[in-house]
């Protein structure tokens, strides 16, 4: 089965090396609290609402079937009545407010795309990276890029959970010239409770990789109220420190673009209120210290 891509971002500089292209696919076994892509955890095609676009016309109520739109004081919302993702609402919407999230493209068209950027990418040492949601719940698909993308001579980067089967990482691994890596927690039971799944293959899999030639980045979201304590990064400083490799480690501060996106996916952010917050600077600057006395080269950014 293909997967349903959701976005290209173009001119990346946060997702590997250079300038790059960066593919979004759709699916991902993990639902994190704080995910900026919550858009990406369904496999399947989605509509999202912009409600500061609309103008109340009413036209995506009167050309549904199914007659699964209402407008209301808060715009528009869903009736409660299926809704079969036929596409007319936002097909017909004046001003766009509505989109269908998700769509297939054939293999030449995507290639298409990306060599539109290819001497951007090639002058500034970058290239293309494949993200999601997660790349390796769609291995066979994931595998057949790499090796085009390959043949074509372009560097390859994999943005990853690595929450997938061993083999699919080694085959992954061996495809691709980087691996970012996301390491959220080291309590499983934590892990569980914030992106609905424990972390112990996730944890295999690190160790898994570090026996493997293929680099790789780890990147660890630093959510105050949730990973940045002392405990925390010590057990991941000891972790990652006990691979015996050479490792890049980058801190990514929170930030909660998600919020938005759950707005217009008609769902809410954070709906336990969990804790979380931005680091402070000190406190961001204190996790760094933590893993460099590791012998771990840390980088606070993408």
């Amino acid at each position: 089965m293909v997967p349903l891509i959701f976005d290209i971002k173009r001119y990346a500089i946060n997702d590997g090396p250079g300038i790059r292209t960066t593919i979004f696919m759709k699916g991902c076994p993990l639902h994190c609290v704080w995910c900026h892509n919550p858009e990406s955890w369904s496999p399947g095609r989605q509509k999202l609402y912009k409600q500061s676009k609309c103008i109340g016309c009413q036209t995506c109520v009167e050309v549904c079937p199914q007659q699964a739109l209402l407008l209301t004081a808060d715009g528009i919302v869903p009736t409660g009545n299926d809704c079969t993702l036929c596409g007319r609402c936002t097909d017909e919407c004046p001003t766009k407010a509505l989109e269908m999230c998700g769509r297939e493209y054939a293999d030449d068209e995507l290639m298409a795309e990306i060599e539109k950027e290819r001497v951007i990418m090639e002058d500034s040492g970058g290239g293309v990276t494949l993200c999601g949601g997660e790349p390796l719940m769609h291995g066979d698909y994931t595998l057949a890029l790499l090796c085009e993308l390959g043949r074509r001579g372009l560097h390859r980067t994999v943005d990853t959970t690595l929450y997938a089967s061993a083999e699919t990482v080694r085959a992954v691994a061996a495809e691709c010239e980087l691996l970012l890596v996301d390491l959220k927690l080291m309590d499983s039971d934590k892990h569980r409770r914030y992106t609905g799944v424990g972390n112990e293959l996730i944890l295999q899999n690190i160790r898994l990789l570090a026996g493997l030639t293929t680099p790789f980045w780890m990147r660890i979201p630093l959510i105050e109220g949730v990973n940045t304590d002392e405990e925390n990064i010590e057990l991941t400083a000891r972790f990652l420190a006990s691979l015996q490799r050479p490792l890049q480690v980058h801190l990514l501060p929170y930030h909660d673009v998600g919020r938005d996106k759950h707005c217009r996916m008609w769902s809410r952010y954070n709906p336990e209120a969990m804790p979380m917050a931005v680091p402070a600077e000190e406190v961001q600057q204190r996790c760094a210290r933590q893993l460099q006395s590791y012998g771990l080269k840390v980088v606070i950014g993408g």
